[in-house]
């Protein structure tokens, strides 16, 4: 079974998340802080990390970090990472820490479901709702 660790210490989005990619072959598990995600690890087989970007004082830019670095150590396998951006500038700091995807929030089901689909696969998530719109010349209708 593949198990999916949520870090967010807003409960409505761990639920959010759980509600919209727990299935049969998927378990989610939730915690608050990023001890507790650390604590987590160490006792479970985690397949897909899906951070809040804003967590106390340890949020996905510092728990990613820390996973890129034991990695790099080897001291721990790879886990894939998804973090829930809050602004558009997150986007440079996701790119930077390693993480394999981004959302940037407000999020919907849609895409959620669509970026662990591909992290579970071993690819990369970039949400492009971050973009701003680009209108061409003559793509405007009169």
């Amino acid at each position: 079974m593949t198990l999916v660790l949520v870090a967010s210490d807003v409960s409505t989005l761990r639920q959010e998340i759980r509600a919209t990619v727990e299935a049969p072959d998927l378990e989610v598990a939730e915690v608050a802080s990023g001890p507790e995600f650390f604590a987590y690890l160490e006792e479970n087989d985690v397949d897909l990390a899906i951070i809040d970007m804003q967590i106390g004082a340890m949020g996905a830019m510092a728990i990613t970090v820390d996973l890129r670095n034991d990695e790099s150590a080897g001291t721990s396998e790879h886990l894939p990472v998804l973090m829930l951006l809050d602004r558009r500038p997150d986007v440079f700091l996701a790119r930077r820490s390693g993480a394999e995807g981004f959302l940037v929030k407000p999020l919907d089901p849609q895409r959620i479901r669509r970026a662990v689909r591909a992290l579970l696969r071993g690819e990369g998530f970039e949400d492009d709702s971050w973009k701003p719109l680009t209108v061409r010349v003559g793509e405007l209708s009169a």
